[in-house]
Order: C-alpha cells, then sequence, then structure tokens
C-alpha cells in the first residue's frame, strides 16, 4: 500500500507531461474530425457552447490528462529502478 501511495505523485507528473504533450496532435486530429462533419471547432472547444473558450480548453486537457493517467499507470514499469 505504501508503495502504491508513494508512486501517485510520480504518476500524476507523468500523466500531466503525457496530457500536455498530446494536447495539441489529439486536438488537431478532433478538429479534422469533427470539420469532416461540419461541425465548428469553437462548437468543438466549448462543448456545443455550454463552456466558454478557457474552461471549454482547460476541461479538454483534463479529459486528456485522465486518458493519460491510463496510459501512464499501463506504460510505466513504477516497481523498478532504474539508477
Amino acid at each position: 500500500m505504501r508503495a502504491v501511495l508513494s508512486s501517485l505523485p510520480q504518476l500524476a507528473v507523468m500523466s500531466a507531461v503525457v496530457a500536455t504533450l498530446m494536447y495539441l496532435p489529439v486536438g488537431i486530429a478532433l478538429a479534422m474530425v469533427f470539420g469532416l462533419f461540419g461541425v465548428s471547432l469553437e462548437s468543438v472547444v466549448t462543448f456545443g457552447g455550454a463552456l466558454n473558450v478557457y474552461s471549454g480548453l482547460f476541461a479538454w486537457w483534463l479529459l486528456v490528462f485522465g486518458g493519460s493517467g491510463i496510459y501512464a499507470t499501463c506504460a510505466f514499469p513504477w516497481e523498478e529502478k532504474v539508477l
């Protein structure tokens, strides 16, 4: 239990780094896909006008952060010591 709790800050930092790196490429891909269906970029960012632009961008970052948290949990060897 102690090992799991001690790795949570490391997991959060790694998830934030991955989310920040993936934010722009995922956003561009989503904008292109929704653009094919005639949905405007502002509508995607603001969740159809439910949020303002800044809150929408933060909400999208949180969604990417959640996905990258799952990725970081499964992909990185947390128990192994490199040095």
